[in-house]
């Protein structure tokens, strides 16, 4: 309890807030390294996804390929990668990002497929009929019907990285993860918990708003 304590009370410091090792600092470490990983896996599961549930084909493979990958320990990639990358120790945030990303694809590219092998065939025969070609098809009927199950995959998604996020200070670089590694080197389980609160507390707000964001994406007239 005297941790747990001792732990909100550096968190309400504002003194803790300021610095290049304040938590500010750290929060936005944290926020870019997901980010950033989140965004390239987008990029990547999204239009995959849409397309292998709409030609309903392959997609089963293709989400047990990028699913078992997820068996991986994290740590001992990162470390792999770190050092079998001839720039992986000056760019350490390229390792980093490769190992956030086996970990952010396959939710989003789970739910794309999901979300669009889920629309009613006939809602894309009259598309059809009505001389949509397959890509109006997809993004104009199978997309927006779809949002609401994708961005599920995206909340999944995030949750998953920010936590693991914090494997990135092992590497040299930044983010929430300085305050459990450092936390543990110098056996201050005090600041330990400060990270593992502050990861926890960054989780569940952005499980919040993109609850939130996911509930107003579902079109007008369509029931869960």
């Amino acid at each position: 309890m005297n941790y747990f304590t001792g732990a909100v009370s550096f968190i309400a410091d504002p003194s803790n807030w300021s610095g290049s090792a304040g938590i500010a600092a750290r929060l936005g470490e944290h926020l870019w390294y997901s980010a950033l990983a989140v965004g390239i896996a987008v990029l990547i599961a999204l239009p995959l996804g849409l397309w292998l549930g709409h030609i309903g084909k392959g997609a089963s493979g293709v989400i047990a390929a990028t699913g078992a990958l997820r068996a991986m320990p994290s740590l001992g990639l990162l470390t792999w990668l770190t050092l079998e990358i001839s720039f992986g120790i000056r760019l350490p945030v390229v390792p980093s990002t490769i190992v956030l990303l086996i970990l952010a694809v396959p939710p989003v590219l789970a739910a794309t497929v999901s979300g669009v092998s889920t629309v009613s065939r006939p809602i894309v025969d009259a598309a059809r009929a009505m001389g949509h070609n397959e890509r109006q098809i997809i993004t104009r009927v199978e997309l927006p019907l779809a949002a609401p199950t994708i961005v599920g995959g995206v909340r999944s998604c995030v949750l998953q990285v920010l936590a693991t996020a914090t494997i990135s200070a092992y590497i040299g670089l930044g983010g929430l993860g300085r305050y459990l590694l450092d936390g543990l080197a110098l056996r201050d389980y005090e600041q330990m918990l400060v990270g593992a609160v502050l990861v926890s507390v960054l989780a569940l707000a952005a499980d919040v708003t993109l609850a939130r964001v996911q509930h107003r994406l579902r079109p007008k007239g369509v029931t869960s």
